[in-house]
């Protein structure tokens, strides 16, 4: 649970400049990936990450620019990468014009739970670290470079001059 906005802030920038690594490695060709016949394809695990912002953040109150909850499927890569862009910068905007560290204790109504804004916060960054590692398997069955964002991807291994682990 996040105590300061400042604290926030910071998280934010470093997952959310994670996520948009990740965003800008997929191809229009890739958003189709899915591991079977029931489950979400790459491109809708992407826009459910970038949407799932406002949805999670309005219910806090905070007001975001950029695509809505409900907005239909996009179609591009970019226009993921795009939207998603705009409501990460939003909610930084927005929190740190509208909240302070108090604030961040002000219990709101989530899904049926109880949670205070710091930890409606912490969720979101979870929630988005989950999916994009749901990714990555997707976007190595589409045959595309995963980015690191906790370090080097296998891929980068190499360029940062050490073995590569052993299979």
């Amino acid at each position: 649970m996040f105590t300061t906005i400042d604290a926030f802030l910071q998280a934010w920038k470093d997952h959310s400049d994670g996520t948009r690594r990740i965003l800008s490695a997929l191809t229009d060709q890739s958003l189709s990936q899915k591991v079977g016949p029931d489950d979400r394809t790459l491109g809708r695990m992407a826009w459910h990450i970038a949407t799932a912002i406002p949805e999670m953040c309005e219910r806090t109150g905070l007001k975001l620019d950029g695509p809505r909850p409900d907005a239909p499927l996009a179609k591009t890569a970019k226009e993921i990468l795009n939207g998603y862009d705009i409501l990460a910068n939003s909610l930084a905007e927005q929190a740190k014009k509208n909240w302070n560290d108090s604030t961040l204790q002000i219990v709101d109504d989530m899904y049926g739970f109880k949670w205070a804004r710091g930890l409606t916060l912490r969720i979101l960054i979870d929630h988005e670290i989950h999916h994009r590692g749901q990714m990555t398997v997707l976007m190595r069955q589409a045959g595309l470079k995963v980015p690191g964002v906790f370090g080097p991807s296998r891929e980068e291994w190499t360029n940062s001059g050490m073995p590569v682990p052993e299979i």
